[in-house]
């Protein structure tokens, strides 16, 4: 084989290893020496940039992290986006949710490679359930006044709406870069039902804001106990792997010793 076209075999294949999510080795004092991923799965009006505070954190400790960019088109796309990246990986995966994305590892949750699901401010729906079911019985969330459709429905939210709903303990200059770089959610995703629910099968952990805007700190111990997860409380908004990164990552970090 000529030397140039070994060259850039060999260029390929280390652009596919970054590709995947690959860290570098664990030292034998870290978490991983089972190759644990964690897979990140950020929520609506969000991109995988959601996660920036939690990933040198898990990494620190020698695992894997792979941040899924969702397409926020229907759950099934989601879904499917999530699926691609854990297919991906050789060894055992920790999913973890934010917010919408809790529907989302809910259903993707049941590949075989998965073996835990984290919660973060997140839906946890059981099988025929929506986002929707879900907040049913419980009072309109404040940060829904904020949202605004497009014609071809598709939902953000006001710079106002992200500063004092969505992320209201985080300064002013992270919340005007959430607002320019949020992801737009298709508004029907919210009807959509669970066909899995993979907690039933999996240890699962739910980190609940007490001072969410978006879902109500309520509905969110309720689905904690609904699905048996060991929970984590914290003082914040529906941000907390922005304004309490630490506390997110070591909730993750746990369910990866298990």
């Amino acid at each position: 084989m000529k030397p140039f076209v070994k060259t850039v075999i060999a260029g390929a294949a280390v652009g596919l290893m970054f590709a995947a999510g690959s860290a570098p080795a664990a030292s034998p004092a870290s978490v991983s020496r089972v190759p644990t991923t964690v897979v990140l799965v950020h929520g609506a009006f969000a991109d995988g940039s959601a996660w920036d505070k939690v990933v040198p954190l898990l990494q620190a400790k020698g695992l894997k992290v792979v941040s899924v960019q969702n397409p926020l088109s229907s759950l099934a796309d989601d879904v499917a986006a999530t699926r691609r990246v854990v297919n991906a990986q050789t060894g055992p995966v920790v999913l973890v949710g934010h917010s919408w994305a809790g529907m989302v590892i809910t259903e993707a949750g049941e590949d075989e490679r998965v073996k835990a699901l984290v919660y973060v401010a997140a839906f946890a729906p059981a099988e025929g359930q929506s986002a929707v079911d879900l907040s049913k019985g419980y009072p309109k969330s404040e940060g829904s006044n904020y949202f605004v459709a497009d014609k071809e429905g598709f939902v953000t939210m006001t710079p106002e709406g992200i500063a004092k709903q969505l992320a209201q303990d985080l300064p002013s200059a992270q919340t005007n870069l959430m607002t320019v770089s949020q992801g737009a959610v298709r508004g029907a995703n919210f009807e959509e039902k669970a066909t899995h629910a993979a907690w039933k099968t999996r240890p699962s952990s739910f980190i609940v804001s007490t001072q969410d805007h978006m879902i109500q700190p309520a509905l969110q111990q309720a689905m904690a106990k609904n699905i048996g997860a060991t929970v984590v409380s914290l003082p914040a908004s529906h941000v907390p792997q922005l304004s309490h990164p630490k506390a997110v990552a070591d909730a993750i970090i746990a369910a990866a010793l298990r």
